[in-house]
C-alpha cells in the first residue's frame, strides 16, 4: 500500500502550470497604462503648446503696447514743439505790436506837439510850416552830399530849400538867406564829385594799361662793339631789383593781377575807402612793372596811376551845414 500511495504523492507536488487568463489580464494592464502615459504627454505638450502660444500672445501685445506708447509719446512731443513755436510766435507777435504800440504813440506825441504849435498865437503857422519844409530840404540836401556823393541831388535840394525861404516875408531870416546863397555858390563851384573824377580817370587809363604789348628782347645798340652785338641776341641783361615777365604764362598771370588790382581801386573808390584806393593802384603800378620794361610811356603810365591815387574820394566843403545850424538855432531862440 505504501508502495502504490508514493506516485500519487509526487504528481500532487508539481506546481500547476499559470493560467492564460492571468497574462492576458497583465498585457492589458501594461497596455492600459502605456495608453494613460501616452494621453498624458500629449496632454502636457498641447498644454505647453498653448502656454508658449500665449507667452507669444503676451510678447506681441507688450511690444505693441510699447509701440503705440511710443507713437504717443512721439506725437506728445511734435505738439509740445508746436505750442512753443506757437507760444514763441505769439511772443514774438506781442513784441511787435507793442513797439508798433509805442510807434503810435509817440506820432500820436509829434502830432499832439505839432498841432499846439500851430494853435500857438505867438507863431505863424504858414511861416512855421515853410521853415519845416526848408529845414527837411537843407538836412536831405547835406545826407545826399555826405551818405551817397549825389552832388547834383544835393544842389536840387539846397535850391529848393532857397525856393522855400524866400517865398517867407519874415525879415528876421535875412541872414539866414544870405548863408544859404553863400552855401549854394560853394556847392556850385565843387564842379564834379572827386569819386566820379577818380573813377573816370581810372576807366579812361585802365585799357592802356591792360594792353600790355608783346614782350621783345632789347639787342645791343647797332653803335656797340662787335662782341656786345653777338651777345646781345643770347644774353638778355635786366636790372637786378626788377624782373620784366618774358614767358607768355607768367605775362597773362601779371595782366589778371594788373585787372585784378583795378577793380580792387574802382570798389574802395566807390565806397569812398582811400587807403584801400591808394594800396590796389600801388598793388597794380608793381604788376604794370613786371609787363613793361623802363621807357618813357612806362613812366607816364606811373605818373598818372600816381596822379589818380593821390586824388581825393570825398567832398571838402567846410561850409557845409552852416545855413541848417544856423536855421535851428534861431528856431531855438
Amino acid at each position: 500500500m505504501a508502495a502504490l500511495r508514493s506516485p500519487v504523492h509526487a504528481v500532487s507536488t508539481i506546481p500547476p502550470p499559470s493560467s492564460p487568463r492571468r497574462a492576458r489580464h497583465r498585457t492589458a494592464t501594461w497596455l492600459a497604462l502605456l495608453l494613460l502615459l501616452g494621453v498624458a504627454g500629449w496632454a502636457g505638450w498641447i498644454w505647453w503648446q498653448a502656454r508658449q502660444a500665449d507667452a507669444r500672445a503676451a510678447s506681441v501685445d507688450a511690444e505693441q503696447r510699447l509701440d503705440a506708447f511710443a507713437e504717443r509719446l512721439a506725437a506728445m512731443r511734435r505738439d509740445q514743439r508746436a505750442q512753443t513755436q506757437r507760444l514763441q510766435q505769439a511772443d514774438a507777435t506781442n513784441r511787435v505790436l507793442r513797439d508798433e504800440l509805442l510807434g503810435i504813440g509817440e506820432r500820436a506825441a509829434l502830432l499832439e506837439d505839432s498841432v499846439a504849435k500851430l494853435a500857438d498865437p505867438d507863431r505863424h503857422g504858414a511861416q512855421a510850416l515853410r521853415l519845416d519844409e526848408t529845414e527837411l530840404l537843407l538836412t536831405l540836401g547835406q545826407q545826399r552830399l555826405l551818405i551817397a556823393g549825389d552832388l547834383d541831388g544835393a544842389r536840387r535840394a539846397y535850391a529848393l530849400a532857397a525856393g522855400v525861404l524866400d517865398g517867407g516875408d519874415d525879415p528876421a531870416y535875412l541872414s539866414l538867406r544870405q548863408t544859404l546863397m553863400q552855401e549854394r555858390a560853394a556847392l556850385d563851384a565843387l564842379g564834379a564829385e572827386p569819386r566820379v573824377q577818380a573813377l573816370a580817370r581810372l576807366e579812361a587809363l585802365a585799357p592802356t594799361l591792360l594792353a600790355a604789348p608783346p614782350y621783345k628782347a632789347t639787342g645791343a645798340p647797332a653803335r656797340a662793339p662787335w662782341w656786345r652785338r653777338v651777345l646781345g641776341s643770347v644774353v638778355e641783361v635786366q636790372p637786378s631789383d626788377r624782373a620784366v615777365a618774358v614767358q607768355p604764362a607768367d605775362r597773362a598771370a601779371a595782366q589778371a593781377g594788373l585787372q585784378l588790382e583795378l577793380s580792387l581801386a574802382r570798389a574802395a573808390a566807390e565806397r569812398r575807402d582811400p587807403a584801400s584806393f591808394r594800396a590796389a593802384l600801388l598793388r597794380a603800378e608793381r604788376w604794370l612793372l613786371r609787363l613793361a620794361p623802363e621807357s618813357p610811356a612806362l613812366a607816364r603810365r606811373r605818373a598818372q596811376l600816381q596822379a589818380i591815387a593821390a586824388m581825393p574820394l570825398s567832398l571838402s566843403l567846410p561850409t557845409l551845414g552852416t545855413t541848417l545850424q544856423q536855421l535851428r538855432q534861431l528856431r531855438a531862440r
